[in-house]
């Protein structure tokens, strides 16, 4: 049986699954969740995820959620996956689960709480929430820093000095593309600082290509999409330079 994998593109960790999936010739279905409209909230899919989040893969009778163990199992379970996605060295992986455990209580909440709160809210029907942009923003500053000066301080183009990606490098790219949501000031004002990230993720794109764009188009088009409503806006209700000032200078 095909392998299914139930996601949202606009999912940073759906994206890294569907990712891995493509760069490996992993033969998949996916089927979409779409978060906005709720579809993870229905029974049906509750059968599926008891936790109601995606991304989900269904592997024959097997069930699985979240994101880095369906990267695990999928670097185990399917032939011709390439070493260095997963190596078999233990003292490897071992680095790899440190990165990827960093990641789910750092990186991720910082990006995700900062783009939800400062940008996407809205389009999910909620208002935004300067209080916690801020909060997000400072977890996700913190955590750039920590990116910097522990995870990228090898010699090597990738997470923890390797010269080949692995799946913590796939994770974490993925989130940082997140912020790629906001609009070109407010991105540049958060990465622009850290060179090595940007370095980073630049290499992982080109040795993911062509799929990683294929995967985050998703995300450059709703960036345009709030580009153009920005820019029909900018006639309209409060100036352009107090919407575009930092948030910590509204509250």
């Amino acid at each position: 049986m095909t392998l299914k994998v139930y996601a949202d593109r606009m999912s940073q960790p759906s994206r890294t699954v569907i990712l891995f999936c493509k760069l490996n010739g992993i033969d998949f279905e996916e089927v979409r969740i779409d978060l906005a409209k709720r579809q993870h909230l229905t029974p049906e899919f509750k059968e599926i995820n008891p936790m109601k989040q995606v991304p989900v893969i269904v592997d024959g009778r097997f069930k699985l959620f979240e994101s880095h163990a369906i990267l695990i199992y999928l670097a185990g379970v399917f032939p011709g996956v390439a070493d260095h996605w997963y190596p078999a060295d233990v003292f490897k992986r071992a680095k790899i689960h440190s990165v990827l455990d960093w990641y789910h209580s750092n990186l991720r909440p910082g990006s995700a709480t900062y783009v939800r709160n400062s940008t996407l809210a809205p389009l999910l029907g909620l208002p935004l929430n300067p209080k916690a942009a801020a909060e997000g923003e400072k977890l996700l500053l913190a955590s750039l820093v920590q990116l910097e000066s522990v995870w990228l301080k090898g010699k090597g183009r990738f997470l923890l000095g390797s010269s080949q990606p692995s799946i913590a490098d796939l994770s974490l790219a993925c989130g940082v593309m997140h912020l790629e949501i906001l609009d070109d000031e407010d991105r540049d004002r958060i990465l622009g600082p850290h060179k090595r990230v940007l370095k980073w993720i630049e290499d992982t794109r080109n040795a993911t290509r062509p799929h990683f764009d294929e995967v985050h188009s998703v995300v450059f088009k709703l960036k345009e999409k709030l580009k153009k409503q920005r820019s029909k806006e900018n006639g309209f209700g409060e100036p352009e330079s107090i919407r575009k000032a930092p948030l910590h200078s509204k509250m």
